[in-house]
């Protein structure tokens, strides 16, 4: 009789680096979230690298369900067209959708036409809906501060709740929005910055005092920071979310390329 592996709920960081001068310099990776939630395997933000940092994990792309862009910035799309066509095996096996923002499907998509013939649809993400993924659901909340359309994700399964809080700035409302008992934040900068304006002022990106008002607000059991500026990494990601740890009482915890979380460690904290 075939042994089957429990199932488990897992997240894996294939990168977490965020913003311009870490991906083009690959300081540290940017490959997105790989979920794999009782076997539904999900690919979110699959930004430069994604298929190198998959495959040297040994993920198997035909088997993701879904692959979801919180919004059509490079660092968080440009290998959306690879991993469709090996999500599909070139076509060979269509299945599969792509959720994303309607400006990532529009003007410049950040999708190649013939690619969407291979998948079994493409879903636009709009603010307050919900979606389904085999056993999981999520839904895009509220639109984020950013100079594109963005969403941040609140996800379910049949044991647990988490949210994914994508770049934006810091505005009123944000929290009320997302719960659960993980929260993944993109923490960009070490300190706040005016608002973008321009392409040539990237100021709509979460800083640490942001990041500290939030766990204040939520308090979840776990917060996990990824997608780090060049500012953060060089105050040491890991110092900074122990200092967060200390100040609010809720652990936090830096990720680092690779990274697999477990989400049943959220029932022992």
């Amino acid at each position: 009789m075939e042994n089957k592996s429990p199932a488990s709920e897992t997240i894996t960081f294939l990168g977490t680096g965020g913003a311009r001068f870490m991906i083009v310099s690959q300081i540290l990776a940017s490959g997105g979230l790989w979920l794999n939630l009782n076997g539904t395997e999900i690919l979110i933000d699959p930004g430069p690298g994604c298929i190198v940092q998959a495959t040297k994990r040994k993920f198997q792309a035909e088997r993701l369900s879904a692959i979801i862009l919180s919004h059509r910035h490079l660092d968080h799309s440009a290998d959306v067209n690879i991993m469709v066509e090996a999500m599909t095996q070139s076509g060979f096996k269509q299945h599969g959708r792509l959720f994303a923002p309607a400006d990532a499907l529009e003007t410049e998509p950040v999708i190649f036409s013939y690619l969407k013939n291979y998948l079994d649809g493409v879903e636009i993400l709009r603010e307050g809906k919900s979606y389904s993924i085999g056993n999981v659901s999520f839904t895009t909340p509220v639109r984020h501060i950013h100079l594109v359309e963005t969403y941040g994700m609140v996800f379910r399964t049949d044991k647990h709740t988490f949210s994914y809080i994508a770049d934006t700035r810091y505005f009123d409302g944000l929290c009320q929005h997302y719960g659960g008992e993980l929260l993944i934040i993109n923490l960009v900068f070490l300190e706040p910055r005016p608002p973008s304006y321009s392409l040539q002022l990237p100021g709509d990106h979460l800083s640490v005092p942001d990041v500290e008002q939030i766990i204040g607000a939520l308090k979840p059991r776990v917060v996990i920071l990824t997608h780090f500026g060049l500012s953060v990494w060089r105050a040491k990601p890991w110092q900074v979310a122990q200092r967060l740890s200390e100040k609010t009482g809720v652990k936090v915890i830096a990720a680092w390329d690779g990274m697999k979380f477990d989400l049943t460690e959220l029932e022992s904290i």
